[in-house]
C-alpha cells in the first residue's frame, strides 16, 4: 500500500507502528503530547496511547535524555524529541559522555536502545538556535548512530528502524522537508539504515548531500540537464556509519565529486567524505573534491539565511568549478 504523505506525516505514522508493536516503547519531550510537538509530529498519539506511553516533560533536555537512560536500562525503548536543534546542548553532556559510552563501559551487556529525534537545518525563516546543523558533532562521537531521512519514504521506515536498533540513535528530521508531499510504501520493507542511495544517474559528476540538501541537488540535476551536464545525486541517508560503496562507485564513473551540505565546512560530515573519496578513489578523480556548505560563521537572522544557506547556483558553481579543471 502506498500513500502520500508529507515528512511529518510519515515519521507520525511510524511512531505510531512502533508503539503498536512493542509496548515498551516510550515518547518524550517538551509539548510532543497534548500539542503534539511545535511541528505537529507526534500529534494524536498521546491520545492513542496515553500519557504514560507519550510524556510531556519538563523543559529541561539533559533530565529528557538522562531518564531515557535509565529507562533503557530498564528494557525500555525511549524516543526522545528535542525541540529545535539548537537546544540539544543542554543534553549534550549526557549525550555524548554518557549514552554513547554506556554498551562499552558494561563490555556489551548491556544495550541502550534510546532514539534522539533532533529537527534540525534551515529555509524555515526561524531565529537563532533554530536553524542550525550540528551533525558533526554527533557523527564524530564514536557509540552513536546518526542517520537523515530525505523523504517521506525514509522518514516512515528509519524511525522505526532506529527505534528496533539497540544502539542509540541520533534521528535527524530536516525540517525544510516535513511539508513536502512523497509516496510513502507502507507494506515492503525499506533499504538498511545505514545504506546510501543513488537517488538520480549521472555521468559527468557526483553530488552527495544528506537530508534537506538532497532535493536541492535534484533541483541542480534538472538545471544542469538543460545544460547538457549529467549528474548522478546520492543520499547519504546515514551519517555514522557513511556507505561509502556508491559513492565510491559512482566517483569511479563520473571523476568528479561535490559534497553537500548545510552545516558549516570546517570539520564537518562533507570534510570526512572529501578526505576518504581522496584516499580511495584518488585516481579516479578528474578534479578536487569540492564542497558546498553553510559558511563558518554561526547562523545568521533569519533575513539573511538565504545569503548563508546552500542554494542551486551554489551548487551549480561548484559543479562548473570541478568540471573546469
Amino acid at each position: 500500500m502506498t500513500e502520500n504523505l508529507s515528512m511529518a506525516k510519515a515519521i507520525n505514522l511510524g511512531l505510531q507502528r512502533a508503539l503498536a508493536d512493542d509496548p515498551k516503547v516510550l515518547l518524550m519531550g517538551e509539548d510532543i503530547g497534548t500539542l503534539g510537538g511545535v511541528f505537529r509530529v507526534t500529534e494524536g498519539l498521546k491520545k492513542e496511547f496515553g500519557e504514560n506511553r507519550v510524556l510531556d516533560t519538563p523543559l529541561a533536555e539533559s533530565g529528557i535524555v538522562g531518564t531515557a537512560i535509565g529507562l533503557a536500562m530498564r528494557g525500555y525503548r525511549p524516543v526522545c524529541e528535542i525541540q529545535f536543534e539548537g537546544f540539544v546542548f543542554p543534553a549534550f553532556d549526557q549525550i555524548v559522555t554518557q549514552l554513547a559510552k554506556q554498551t562499552t563501559r558494561h563490555q556489551g551487556t548491556q544495550s541502550f536502545p534510546v532514539v534522539i529525534r533532533i529537527p534540525y537545518g534551515g529555509h524555515i525563516g526561524a531565529v537563532e538556535h533554530h536553524q542550525e546543523s550540528p551533525e558533526a558533532y554527533f557523527a564524530h562521537t564514536a557509540g552513536l548512530r546518526v542517520i537523515s531521512p530525505a523523504t517521506p519514504n525514509d522518514g516512515f521506515h528509519m524511525i522505526q528502524q532506529a527505534i528496533t536498533s539497540n544502539d542509540p540513535v541520533i534521528f535527524l528530521e530536516p525540517k525544510a522537508r516535513y511539508w513536502p508531499k512523497g509516496d510513502v510504501d507502507m507494506s515492503n520493507a525499506a533499504a538498511p539504515m545505514h545504506q546510501s542511495r543513488v537517488v538520480r544517474t549521472g555521468t559527468d559528476i557526483t553530488l552527495v548531500g544528506h537530508g534537506a540538501m538532497v532535493a536541492m541537488m535534484l533541483d541542480a540535476a534538472e538545471v544542469a540537464q538543460s545544460e547538457g551536464v549529467s549528474i548522478e545525486v546520492v543520499d547519504l541517508r546515514s551519517l555514522s556509519p557513511i556507505d561509502y560503496d556508491p559513492i565510491i562507485a559512482s566517483v569511479q564513473k563520473t571523476g568528479r565529486l561535490v559534497v553537500c551540505q548545510e552545516a558549516p565546512g570546517n570539520a564537518s560530515v562533507g570534510s570526512e567524505i572529501a578526505s576518504t573519496v581522496a584516499e580511495h578513489a584518488f585516481y579516479y578523480l578528474n578534479a578536487p573534491v569540492l564542497r558546498v556548505s553553510g559558511f563558518d560563521v554561526p547562523f545568521p537572522p533569519a533575513n539573511l539565511e538565504g545569503l548563508y544557506l546552500p542554494d542551486v547556483d551554489r551548487i551549480l558553481d561548484a559543479v562548473d568549478r570541478a568540471r573546469g579543471y
